[in-house]
């Protein structure tokens, strides 16, 4: 008997998990919307499966119930409201739920993404139905004498989130909500910021942020991987660090970062320079901001990727090499992270 509810509850517990990963899956999967922009129209005093119902005659979503299903659990069916719509082609349902919930009435959305670079953001608002479109022949530097204050390289001053807007709203308007959001977090978190760091201004933290954003592979890390690169800026060392290295290569980078690549001389080759790079290298996240400012106490000056998006961390070169082998060498991750 005993062993009979033992296995129901490992066999419930393993049902529940596949549940939530596959309800995860759904709610973060975009839709993939024909046209690029859509309009929907959903009728006042609609129940949940009614708004579902029409969702799927709309041709926003195949099936009614993964709808209901996410809504329910969510619990986001007493809030959805009527009303006119305009959804972006790439919405997912849970971006969906939210605009129903707040009564987005005729917008659009756009999310700007933790990682990415400043091009990838032009490119993305561009591609983006619902914005209006006038820095398409403005250089950057352009945009930013209209969006910063006296910043010249764009790069890293725009915190990624997710933006929603009233259809055929300019794009400057939106870059300038972007900028707007990361100087008023960056404020707040350099305010705050742990004592005795071997930062001159808050600029150089947020270089620091883009930096640990591109080495993360696990967000538990991110303290230990800004840890480390604090360490070796306190002491003079190097950052070598590959994901400058790919900056500064721009156009050139294939895909591949080779022993040439790695002392071919840019402002943001850390192999070659000692400091910081120049700019940052990507929009960091709130979470890598913080890791910056507030990073792990340790004495480790080295990590290696271990294969599966973690780290190896060392405090001496000696065992840093072992790792190396460990870890490089032996089949088990043969690619340089990025």
């Amino acid at each position: 008997m005993i062993k009979l509810i033992k296995t129901t509850l490992l066999a419930s517990v393993f049902l529940v998990l596949v549940f939530g990963a596959w309800l995860f899956m759904y709610a973060k999967t975009p839709l993939n919307l024909t046209p690029d922009a859509q309009e929907i129209s959903i009728k006042p005093k609609s129940s949940l499966k009614s708004i579902a119902d029409q969702l799927v005659s709309q041709r926003v979503i195949p099936h009614a119930w993964p709808f209901v299903i996410l809504a329910k659990v969510l619990r986001k069916e007493p809030y959805l409201q009527a009303g006119d719509y305009t959804l972006n082609k790439n919405i997912n349902p849970y971006q969906l739920l939210r605009s129903l919930r707040r009564g987005k009435a005729m917008q659009g959305s756009i999310t700007f993404i933790e990682g990415k670079t400043f091009k990838q953001m032009r490119e993305k608002l561009a591609k983006n139905d619902a914005v209006k479109t006038t820095i398409e022949h403005l250089s950057d530097a352009e945009v930013m004498r209209i969006v910063g204050k006296g910043e010249k390289h764009p790069e890293g001053l725009f915190f990624p989130d997710t933006f929603y807007f009233n259809r055929n709203t300019a794009d400057i308007v939106l870059l300038k909500r972007s900028y707007e959001s990361m100087q008023s977090k960056l404020a707040s978190a350099w305010a705050n910021r742990a004592p005795n760091l071997p930062y001159k201004n808050s600029y150089e933290a947020l270089i620091m942020a883009s930096i640990v954003e591109k080495e993360t592979g696990k967000a538990s890390e991110r303290k230990m991987i800004a840890g480390v690169f604090l360490n070796r800026l306190r002491i003079g060392m190097r950052l070598q660090t590959d994901p400058t290295v790919i900056y500064g290569m721009g156009e050139q980078y294939d895909g591949n970062i080779r022993r040439k690549d790695l002392t071919a001389d840019t402002p943001y080759n850390t192999y070659t320079r000692s400091g910081l790079p120049p700019t940052p290298i990507a929009m960091p996240g709130l979470a890598s901001i913080e890791a910056a400012l507030h990073p792990e106490k340790t004495k480790a000056l080295y990590f290696v990727g271990k294969g599966d998006g973690s780290h190896k961390f060392s405090n001496s070169l000696v065992e840093h090499n072992r790792a190396v082998v460990k870890y490089q060498l032996n089949g088990q991750s043969k690619n340089r992270k990025n």
